[in-house]
Parts: structure tokens; C-alpha cells; sequence
């Protein structure tokens, strides 16, 4: 037998669990709210939702309320019964309990389609399941309904909005308590909350989707792209530019207008049409095929931190995570077939170094052939056995993600895992044997005769943008030394130190650590505690007797008082926490 067939480790039994959980919501909506209309509710993710279109709005007060009756209904321990109509016994069935939405949904199924019901209690809803057998399974104590938003019907924006009610539900109170516990702590940590009260970043309405950097974030992310360019340094790449906008011409030979029209902003230049990069591929392409390249160039690694753009429904939009522009750190690499392995390896090698900066653990997906797939079966399975392989001679575990590879060739993707343990797609290993053949790229090989390269498109970040979302929440605005805007504040106790807080400053600042001062008429414990809110690593403290010293009074952010200390001394050990990258 298997003990965890019915827990939360079987993904199958969760999601029935939740799905189960769903109905009762709709229950519990239709015993308070009679007038209420159903539409859908299926389990997502975390929990599970339930769209209703209801003449009033829900308030926290109603999801109170229904949570309370939901509870009712789980100690009622209804059956859940099964049953199927035809079609128009079935429109008829949902029309008498005026379900105009029911009816709609049972119209749209195929003429082959087997209607199915479940019942349990009083309530009826139209649903393929499967369910739970008895509403007695779901743990009444264990269910929070967390919030209330629209949603437009079937997300058609032309369509009427409803209102959604998303919940989520566990095997046991405790569990639930956990998860809260982790959603109200990544509240606090929300990179849009706290990049506005770190002064990093700001969204306006003039642009929805295209972030502003401020200054202390563009010393964060300058500090990102130079550590990027040194780690990619370090492993032979060489670094270009490529423009933003190039003529639509190059987008149809790339492939990507079939498949990527849709979210490429266009322009017209001279009465010919033009697009605004979604990526940066294309251009790379040109700048291989600008020279002749023999076998001695390849393997060839080619980084380019390029700004592309692409359309995002508004609804979409989300701080710095989902945006309509954002720099891609992207790298072409070019080379033999029998050289993919080793280049492969390479790239996580490079990933590997990267994210242990940062603590961040991840799991890799492995992505096959889609249906809508350009070239050879044979080429897409050597590259996809080769991907296998590279990562199994590194040592690391994969997932298969079966058809989701892009249309020119598989991938590998690094969900990476954060502080709260939430995963974030940001790495993509993405071989490609097709790009190099619509650009007809070549070298000529050992035996004097031009061939075909293949190539990798690799990003390690992800986007700058995105990842500073990412790593403002991991670190909950606390960057270590090396990443902070500002790595240290020198405030003095009184006015009579202000010239030598000021010094100290100098001295600092020479020394190539960012550094303010806090010359403010306020007491020290106030300085002190605004430091600590801006998350600044080092506070030096200074007053009469550190000025006759020579020294510096040191805190850490956390609260710790490290006492007082030479000038040197400090610069000793917080330029070895820079040098390290210490977390």
C-alpha cells in the first residue's frame, strides 16, 4: 500500500482535495447568498478559486462568514455523488437553477462530451471531478479564505467581471498555520513594498510595465552587472551589443514572427517595417556572420546584457517580476556538435558559482520536442540525450517537462528556491540547431570545408530586473555588504563630532565603501533605528571619546553592538566580507 497516496505528496489526491474544497466554497456561497451566480472553481497552485457573479461586493467580513459555514458543511459529512445527463436534459437541469453561466459552459462542450454532475447535500454543480467521496474528508479547521478579486468571465476582457474568492486548505490545522505564517513573512518582504521604502525602484502610470531604477537601485544593479561581467570573464566570454530595433525582414528569417508577433512591439522607418526586440538572438546571429570563424574560434562565448521588450497584458504586470522591458543577460555560444557536451557542462558550472553567491539552491527541468517543432527528429534527440547526459556527468537530478521545449530545440531550466523555499524560473540552458541554419552560419572545420555550428542561448539571471525582485525578497531588503546601495552610515552623537564623522567618511569613501553620514540634530537612538529600517549593514558611531581615539563605534543592522574599533580595523574586515561576497 501506498502511505502517501492520500496526503499532499501525491499532487493527484491535492488537487481532488482542493478541488473538493471549491465546492464547498460554492456550497457555502449558495446556502448565505441564494442570488449568487456560479462559474468555475478549480484547484491552482497553492489552494483554489471560485469565480461568482453576486450583486454585491465580498468583503472580508463575508469571507468570514463563509468560512464558518464552510466548516458547517465539511462537519456534515456530505456524500458526493456522481451522475451524467444528456446535453439537453443537462442546459435544462442548470436553467432551472438559473446558472446562466452553467449553461453556457455545458453549450460550448464538444458534441461528444460527457456531461457529469456532482451532487452533495442540497447543492449540484456541473463538473468533470474528481472529488473527494465525502465532504467529511476536507478539514473544516484547516481552510482560509484569503482574498477577493475580479476576474473577467473565461478572461475575456470584453466579458463581464466577476469576482473571485481564492482560498487554501490543508490536511491539518497546523500545516495551515505554517503556510499563513510563510504568506504574511513574504508580505513583508515584497520586493514592490520594499523597493519603494529602500528607494530602488518605482513603477508610475506613464508607463505601466517599465520600471524606473533609482539611484541606490542602480548602484545595486551596476554592482550585479559588474559582478556579471567578471564571472563571465573568468569563464571566456566576451561581451557585445547588439540594437534595439531591427527590421522585421530579420524577425520572419529568425523564426520568431510566426511564433512571437503577438508580443513584439513594431514601427515603421522609412516607410519600412520595423520591430523592437523580444530578444536578443537575432542580433547575435549578425555578429557571428560579420566574420569569417574557423574551428580554432569555437567554442565562441558571446554575452550581451541587452534591453529587449516585450507586450504584457496589464493584468499581468507585476512589480519588477513581470514587466514589458527588462535586460536580458543572454549568451550565445557557438560550436561543434562534439563540443555541446562540454559547453553544457560549462554553463552550469558558471550557474552553479552564481547562485551559491547568492544562497540559492535550485531544480532542474528538463524541457523535450513540442508539437510545433522545426528540424530533424534525429538532431532534437541527440541534443536532448546530450543534455541528459551533461547534467547527470555533473552530478544533479532533472525533471522531465515533456513537449515544452521552444520550437527550435530543448532546454534546461533552473527553478531556483529562495529563503521562503518558493521557486523562481530564472536560468535557461536552450540548445538550438536551427538559428545558425536560417542565418546560414559557418566555419570552416579541420579538413578545410565549411560547416554549420550549432549553438546554446543561455541566461544565468534570468533578467536584471527580475532578479533583483527575486533577491530583494530572499534577502528581505538586507543585501549583503557587497550588493548594498549603501554599505555603511557614519552618524555622530553630537554636533561637536560632526567634522570627524565627516572625516571618517572621507576616509571610507576613499577606500571605495559607500557610505553616508548622518548629521542630523537627533538622538543617536533614533539614527540608529532608521538605519536599521533602511537595512544598512554598518552603523559608526562617533562622539567625543571616539574622536579623541581614533575609532569608530560599530553596529550591525541585526542589533549587535561590536563594539569600538580602529579605523583599519573595520575597513579590514568589512572589505573582507566584500571580497568574500559573504552572505
Amino acid at each position: 500500500m501506498d502511505d502517501k497516496k492520500y496526503t499532499f505528496e501525491n499532487p493527484e489526491y491535492r488537487d481532488t482535495y482542493r478541488h473538493t474544497t471549491s465546492h464547498i466554497l460554492a456550497q457555502a456561497v449558495k446556502r448565505l447568498y441564494p442570488e449568487v451566480k456560479l462559474a468555475i472553481g478549480p484547484s491552482i497552485e497553492n489552494g483554489f478559486y471560485y469565480d461568482f457573479d453576486a450583486p454585491f461586493a465580498i468583503t472580508p467580513e463575508i469571507l468570514e462568514k463563509l468560512e464558518g459555514e464552510m466548516r458547517k458543511i465539511c462537519k456534515e459529512k456530505l456524500k458526493l455523488e456522481r451522475f451524467e445527463l444528456p446535453r439537453a436534459e443537462a442546459v435544462r437541469f442548470m436553467e432551472e437553477r438559473d446558472e446562466p453561466y452553467k449553461v453556457e459552459l455545458i453549450n460550448d462542450l464538444p458534441e461528444d462530451a460527457v456531461i457529469s454532475f456532482y451532487r452533495q447535500g442540497e447543492f449540484t454543480d456541473l463538473c468533470a471531478g474528481p472529488h473527494l467521496d465525502s465532504t467529511g474528508r476536507v478539514k473544516g479547521n484547516a481552510i482560509k479564505l484569503t482574498s477577493c478579486t475580479g476576474a473577467y468571465w473565461r478572461g475575456d476582457a470584453s466579458r463581464k467581471m466577476l469576482q473571485r474568492i481564492y482560498g487554501t486548505c490543508f490536511m491539518k490545522k497546523d500545516e495551515l498555520d505554517e503556510y499563513l505564517a510563510r504568506i504574511e513573512e513574504a508580505k513583508k518582504r515584497d520586493h514592490r513594498k520594499l523597493g519603494r521604502e529602500l528607494g530602488l525602484f518605482m513603477l508610475a502610470e506613464e508607463g505601466p510595465g517599465f520600471p524606473f531604477f533609482l539611484p541606490k537601485g542602480m548602484v545595486l544593479r551596476n554592482t550585479l552587472i559588474d559582478y556579471w561581467r567578471q564571472v563571465h570573464k573568468k569563464y571566456g566570454y566576451v561581451e557585445i551589443s547588439t540594437p534595439i530595433i531591427l527590421n522585421q525582414e530579420l524577425w520572419h528569417r529568425s523564426g520568431h514572427w510566426d511564433h512571437y508577433k503577438d508580443n513584439m512591439y513594431t514601427t515603421v522607418i522609412d516607410g519600412e517595417d520595423y520591430a523592437v526586440k523580444p530578444m536578443n538572438c537575432p542580433g547575435g546571429m549578425l555578429v557571428y556572420k560579420s566574420e569569417p570563424h574557423s574551428y580554432r574560434d569555437l567554442p565562441l562565448r558571446v554575452g550581451e546584457l541587452g534591453l529587449v521588450h516585450r507586450h504584457e497584458l496589464s493584468g499581468a504586470l507585476h512589480g519588477l517580476f513581470r514587466v514589458r522591458c527588462f535586460t536580458q543577460d543572454d549568451a550565445h555560444i557557438f560550436m561543434t556538435w562534439d563540443q555541446m557536451k562540454d559547453e553544457i557542462k560549462n554553463v552550469m558550472k558558471l550557474f552553479d558559482e552564481v547562485y551559491s553567491v547568492f544562497g540559492l539552491r535550485y531544480k532542474i527541468e528538463l524541457s523535450t520536442m513540442p508539437e510545433d517543432h522545426i528540424g530533424e527528429e534525429k538532431d532534437w534527440n541527440f541534443a536532448t540525450e546530450t543534455l541528459k547526459e551533461a547534467v547527470m556527468e555533473r552530478g544533479k537530478d532533472f525533471e522531465i517537462n515533456e513537449g515544452d521545449g521552444a520550437f527550435y530545440g530543448p532546454k534546461l531550466d533552473f527553478h531556483l528556491a529562495d529563503s521562503l523555499g518558493r521557486t523562481w524560473q530564472c536560468g535557461t540552458i536552450q540548445l538550438d540547431m536551427q538559428m545558425p541554419e536560417r542565418f546560414a552560419l559557418e566555419y570552416v572545420g579541420e579538413d578545410g570545408q565549411k560547416h554549420r555550428p550549432v549553438m546554446i542561448h543561455r541566461v544565468v539571471l534570468g533578467s536584471i530586473e527580475r532578479f533583483i525582485g527575486v533577491i530583494t525578497e530572499h534577502f528581505a531588503g538586507a543585501f549583503p555588504v557587497w550588493l548594498s546601495p549603501v554599505q555603511a552610515k557614519v552618524m555622530p552623537i553630537t554636533d561637536r563630532a560632526a567634522g570627524y564623522a565627516r572625516s571618517v567618511a572621507e576616509k571610507l569613501d576613499e577606500a571605495g565603501i559607500r557610505v553616508e553620514t548622518d548629521l542630523r540634530n537627533e538622538k543617536i537612538g533614533y539614527k540608529i533605528r532608521e538605519a536599521q529600517m533602511q537595512k544598512l549593514p554598518y552603523m559608526l558611531v562617533v562622539g567625543d571619546k571616539e574622536a579623541e581615539n581614533g575609532t569608530v563605534s560599530v553596529r550591525t543592522r541585526s542589533g549587535v553592538d561590536l563594539g569600538a574599533m580602529s579605523l583599519d580595523a573595520f575597513l579590514s574586515r568589512i572589505n573582507e566580507e566584500i571580497s568574500t561576497k559573504a552572505k
